[in-house]
Order: C-alpha cells, then structure tokens, then sequence
C-alpha cells in the first residue's frame, strides 16, 4: 500500500514537472521578449546617430556588397536606418538585394528610375524600396493622425512634397510640449531627434524586426 501511494505521488510529481515545463515554454513569449530586446536595441543605435556629424551627399557610390556603406560623415535620410539596423546586426543591403533579385519586379525600380536589373550599390538607399521591403518582409500597419498609433521602433515614410519621400524612426524619447514620441531622421543637416511625426504627410508605417 506504501509502496502504491508512493508511485502514485512520483507519478503525479513527474507528470506536473512536464506540464508546468511545456507551460513556461510558451514560444509566443519568448518570442514577444526578444522582439521587445531587439526594439529597444535598434531605438538605442537609432538614437546614438545623432551623436554623429553627417553632410548630406546624395550621389552615387559604389561600395562594397554585403557590409557596404558610403563614407561615414556622409548620407541621406535612407543611411540613418541602414546604419541603425547595422548597430543590430541586420544588413539591409543585403536582405534588400537578395529580395529584389528574386522580386525585382514588386519593386518601382522599372517604373522611377528605368533600371533592368537590382544595383547593390543604391537599391536600399531609396525610400520607395525600403518602402516596398518593409511591406513584404515586416509590418505595415495603419497610418493614423494619432500619435499614441506610433511606437519606438517604429518607421515611418513622409512625402515632403512633389513625391519627394522621406524616412525615419520613432524613438523612446517624448517631446515635452507635444508628448509625441520624436523621430531620428536626417533632412539635410545630418541624423537629428526630433518633434517632427506629423510635420509632413505620412506614406507608410513599418516595423520591420531583420530576416526569420
């Protein structure tokens, strides 16, 4: 009787260790944790850009593939999370090109700037292409006049005008008049932090968590 009381005990103990294992082994947590560590990560590098003095050269350059960059005291607005992905470990050269020479044809380079074939040296330094990949390799998300909408971590295309278009990244930082949180961007005076979500109409809204 002892003996039977004793393995019955046992066997429940063991079965509660295994459930209460698969319990907290919850993918979806887990998941939500790290997404959460690399958000964070990518707000801090977005945000250590602007401790950096870029001039704003818009010309082609050629440069290395994968890894490569134009000169570090120069840029566009692209560059800015191009190099901020880079802090994170995610080279968007790369993930741009090897989907654009697989899908070149969901991309406007045809259509805006007549090119027959993807170009490693600039494809990802164009707005409309970070446009096009962050839509069909992260989310897009609503476009909304409200604020609360717009998360750290979170990028955001602007047409500045004329179908002149424009990107940057909301960051943890809030504005103290607006309450907004503020953007990294660089318009043409190098990567700078500020209140600037709704100064322009808004094309697209992303978050874009690097390949899976």
């Amino acid at each position: 009787m002892l003996a039977a009381s004793i393995a019955r005990r046992i066997s429940f103990c063991f079965t509660a260790i295994v459930l209460f294992g698969l319990n907290v082994a919850v993918p979806e947590t887990s998941s939500n944790a790290s997404l959460q560590e690399f958000t964070k990560r990518l707000v801090a590098a977005a945000v250590e850009r602007t401790h950096h003095t870029v001039r704003y050269v818009s010309a082609y350059v050629r440069i290395p593939y994968p890894g490569g960059d134009v000169p570090a005291d120069t840029g566009v607005c692209t560059d800015e999370i191009i190099r901020s992905y880079r802090a994170v470990g995610v080279d968007l050269q790369k993930e741009v090109h090897e989907d654009m020479v697989q899908n070149f044809s969901a991309y406007p380079n045809k259509r805006r700037w007549p090119l027959a074939h993807p170009d490693s040296n600039i494809d990802h330094r164009r707005v409309p292409n970070l446009m096009v990949f962050f839509q069909r390799k992260g989310e897009s998300l609503p476009i909304t006049s409200r604020a609360e909408d717009y998360a750290p971590g979170d990028l955001v295309t602007w047409d500045l005008g004329g179908g002149v278009p424009h990107i940057g990244i909301v960051v943890d930082q809030k504005s103290g008049w607006s309450g907004r949180y503020k953007v990294v961007h660089n318009i043409g005076e190098g990567p700078k932090m500020e209140d600037a979500l709704f100064n322009w109409k808004i094309t697209g809204h992303y978050r874009y968590f690097g390949p899976h």
